[in-house]
């Protein structure tokens, strides 16, 4: 698995490309708790590259849900490919978790919350 993150406008974005799973997915919290540090308000997950996910990969996402809750740090996944958005879909994880068909949904979406 690969990580590349950006800043992107008021945007910081992290693209996972690959298999997120036990081994890798200490990447991803890293990048993550690197965002946080930044005092980063709007976390981007792009998964357009994200081939498999397992549930050590979904857990990083979830420890972090309620840091971003009382950070008020906007976080969303976007371009998930069926295969690994279904996971989600199954285990109930988009009722916590935004996710958006692609980047400028997920920017949209962020937009009209700030007004």
């Amino acid at each position: 698995m690969k990580i590349d993150t950006q800043k992107e406008s008021s945007f910081y974005i992290i693209a996972i490309d690959g298999d997120l799973d036990a081994s890798s997915s200490i990447v991803l919290d890293t990048a993550i708790m690197e965002a946080i540090g930044r005092d980063e308000k709007a976390i981007l997950f792009d998964c357009n590259a994200l081939s498999y996910i397992s549930s050590a990969g979904l857990g990083v996402f979830m420890s972090y849900l309620n840091e971003f809750e009382q950070q008020q740090i906007y976080s969303a996944l976007y371009s998930l490919n069926p295969k690994v958005k279904n996971v989600f879909e199954i285990l109930g994880l988009d009722q916590l978790i935004q996710i958006y068909a692609d980047k400028q949904e997920a920017i949209s979406r962020f937009n009209a919350a700030e007004l």
